[in-house]
């Protein structure tokens, strides 16, 4: 005869009182990409408890109980930044038993894409900045650990889709959108192959007009051709496209 321990319910087959079974926190936290200066940047906020004192941390906030994860998640945006129009992607959750101080808290990682040149951020009581991604060696939590897998899933995601012109202007060079996937990428890219590549995807509007005030020779200036996109995609999924 075998001894078995005794089964313990299951919520997807037999009614449980959640409060009894265990309390846990549900949180979000935004990874927030910025492009400048030919560098990926992210935004982070400083970390005001005790036992990160000094440290920076990703913005984040718990889910409150009127929410879902995405309305969260641009609450949070919205409170931290004043931007509540935003490139947002889901990425993975991350539930370590000894992640927050505070007590069991899973936490849903997110990445949001910026143009820092053309948004004007909000300033929130803690002071909120834009860091370098390549000078970000530890933050508070296991923030660190978030960082670098949500810019491993742009890094592939960029490869995918159109993603990068959520970081620039609504005009660009040639010269800046490759300076970007470098940046994005963290290696060099051959000028004639990468514009070979890009010229291919028929997603770009010549504008006509060309660079000023660079400190190179002027180059011309390009627009995304969402409509373009929208159309691609729909084909894509098997819809007609509008218009």
């Amino acid at each position: 005869m075998t001894n078995s321990a005794p089964k313990r319910p299951n919520i997807n087959t037999t009614p449980i009182d959640i409060q009894d079974y265990f309390k846990v926190a549900i949180s979000v936290d935004c990874v927030i990409f910025g492009f400048d200066d030919n560098a990926l940047k992210v935004l982070l906020i400083k970390c005001n408890l005790k036992e990160y004192e000094g440290s920076w941390s990703l913005l984040g906030d718990l889910v409150r109980p009127d929410e879902d994860l995405e309305t969260a998640s641009y609450r949070v945006l919205k409170e931290r930044t004043g931007l509540d129009d935003l490139y947002l992607e889901q990425v993975q959750t991350f539930g370590g038993l000894n992640r927050h101080p505070a007590g069991r808290v899973v936490t849903i990682a997110y990445y949001s894409l910026v143009n820092i040149k053309h948004h004007q951020l909000k300033l929130s009581d803690n002071e909120v900045h834009w860091h370098p991604l390549n000078d970000i060696t530890r933050l508070a939590f296991d923030h660190k650990k978030i960082l670098d897998l949500c810019y491993l899933q742009l890094q592939k995601n960029i490869q995918e889709k159109p993603l990068v012109f959520n970081l620039l202007g609504n005009k660009f060079s040639l010269r800046e959108l490759q300076h970007l996937y470098e940046a994005i990428l963290g290696t060099k890219l051959d000028r004639r192959n990468f514009r070979k590549k890009i010229s291919t995807t028929g997603l770009l509007i010549d504008t006509n007009e060309i660079e000023s005030d660079v400190p190179h020779r002027p180059g011309k200036l390009y627009k995304f051709n969402y409509q373009k996109y929208q159309k691609q995609l729909q084909r894509a999924n098997g819809s007609k496209p509008q218009g």
